[in-house]
């Protein structure tokens, strides 16, 4: 069995780093959760109950909310829980964001008809269990999607995805250093999730690279 023996907690973020995230999302990250939504759309049916997983300050969850999906949120930070319920209610959207743990989803078995999980998957201690918590609350016939950092990303590829964020000053030089230092250190290969998914009931899965990323699609 594989561990994980990188981290020995859960990885949240809290207080005022919350608060930067949450504005430097807004600045810089606006168009590619457009551009995440719009994918899950392509891949789910009208109405689709949809479940993200750690979502932040919630924008992902915001943008398909505005597609008429029936979403829920649930993330670790209760500082993000608040931040998410701000947004959602600034984007007048309801969305179902609640404080838990990706390795215990406060969710019943065969609930979502789509789970998605964006630039958080490295931070779970367990991520095993985490991928095991996915497949239960996953309705039979429903997808997970898991878009996180590509531990062989090179140092071009994350020149490359700062410039398309726009980003400038201190956020850029900051973003820089993250990815480049514990983002990166956190992230998982494609060789990585192919052993995690051999460990659980996940058989039917495919794996893109793209960029800084893995684009990680379950079938249950």
């Amino acid at each position: 069995m594989m561990k994980n023996m990188r981290k020995k907690k859960d990885v949240g973020i809290y207080g005022f780093t919350a608060k930067w995230y949450d504005k430097n999302s807004r600045k810089s990250r606006l168009a590619q959760m457009q551009e995440y939504a719009t994918e899950i759309k392509s891949l789910v049916h009208e109405g689709a109950r949809i479940l993200e997983v750690a979502p932040g300050p919630g924008y992902l969850s915001i943008e398909l909310a505005k597609m008429g999906f029936d979403v829920t949120g649930v993330e670790l930070s209760p500082d993000f829980v608040n931040i998410e319920k701000n947004n959602a209610k600034e984007a007048n959207v309801l969305v179902d964001f609640k404080e838990g743990n990706a390795s215990n989803l406060p969710c019943e078995d065969n609930t979502f008809d789509f789970i998605v999980c964006s630039a958080a998957f490295k931070n779970f201690m367990d991520p095993l269990k985490a991928l095991k918590e996915m497949y239960r609350v996953l309705k039979p016939g429903g997808t997970s999607l898991i878009i996180d950092m590509n531990f062989n990303a090179t140092v071009q590829d994350i020149e490359g995805e700062i410039r398309k964020t726009g980003m400038k000053g201190f956020d850029k030089y900051f973003v820089k250093f993250a990815f480049k230092t514990f983002l990166k250190k956190g992230a998982y290969t494609k060789e990585n999730f192919e052993m995690f998914l051999n460990e659980t009931e996940f058989k039917n899965y495919h794996i893109k690279q793209e960029d800084i990323s893995l684009y990680v699609y379950l079938s249950k």
